[in-house]
C-alpha cells in the first residue's frame, strides 16, 4: 500500500526510525536532493530527444546519459546518507569520478572568458536548472551540518562538484550543438 497515514500530522520517519517534522533540516536536505534527481531525469529525457541525437555524436550522448544515470544512483545514496541510514554512502572516489568527467568535457569546450547566461537550447537550460537546484541542495546540506553538528564532508564535496559538473555539461552540450554562449552584459 502506498499510503501509510503516518505522515498525516506533519511528521515523517528517518531511516533510523526516528520521527521528525517534515520541515526538519534533514528532510529539507534530502527532499532537495530528490528534487534534483527528478530534474536530472528530465534532463536525460531531453538529451534522448531526436533533434539532440541527430546533431550530436551518438557516443557522446550515450556517455553523458550513462554519467547522469550514475549520478542519479549516487543521489539516491546521498538521500540515504541524509536520512540517517547507516553506512558510508558517498565516497571520495565518487567526487574524483565527477572531476574526471569535468576535466574530459573541459578539454573539449572553448575557454570561458566571461560569465555566461543560463540560456540556449532546452537541454542546455535544463542543465542550468539542475545546477541551481544542486546549489540549493548544497546549501540545505550545509545548514544540516551547521545546525546538527553533523559531519557531511564527503556529501558536501560531492554536491559541490556535481554543480560544477552540471555547469560544464551545459557548456559541453552547447558546444556539441554549436550554440554560441551568451555572455553576461553588465549594466
Amino acid at each position: 500500500m502506498i499510503y501509510t497515514k503516518t505522515g498525516d500530522l506533519g511528521e515523517t520517519s528517518l531511516a533510523s526510525g526516528k520521527r521528525v517534522s517534515k520541515t526538519d533540516a534533514r528532510i529539507e536536505a534530502y527532499g532537495t536532493v530528490d528534487e534534483l534527481n527528478s530534474w536530472i531525469g528530465l534532463l536525460r529525457a531531453g538529451m534522448k530527444h531526436s533533434e539532440f541525437r541527430v546533431q550530436s555524436s551518438e557516443f557522446r550522448v550515450q556517455s553523458s546519459d550513462e554519467q547522469l544515470q550514475w549520478i542519479q544512483n549516487k543521489l539516491f545514496n546521498l538521500g540515504a546518507a541524509l536520512s540517517d541510514a547507516p553506512g558510508q554512502w558517498i565516497q571520495e572516489s565518487d567526487v574524483q569520478q565527477l572531476e574526471q568527467w569535468i576535466d574530459a568535457m573541459q578539454a573539449e569546450v572553448p575557454k570561458q572568458r566571461a560569465f555566461i547566461l543560463p540560456a540556449g537550447s532546452e537541454t542546455v537550460c535544463r542543465c542550468h536548472v539542475c545546477r541551481t537546484v544542486c546549489r540549493r541542495a548544497e546549501r540545505r546540506i550545509d545548514v544540516l551540518q551547521n545546525t546538527e553538528n553533523d559531519a557531511r564532508k564527503e556529501e558536501l564535496k560531492f554536491v559541490n562538484r556535481l554543480s560544477d559538473y552540471l555547469f560544464v555539461l551545459s557548456r559541453y552540450i552547447g558546444h556539441l550543438l554549436e550554440e554560441p554562449e551568451e555572455a553576461w552584459k553588465q549594466g
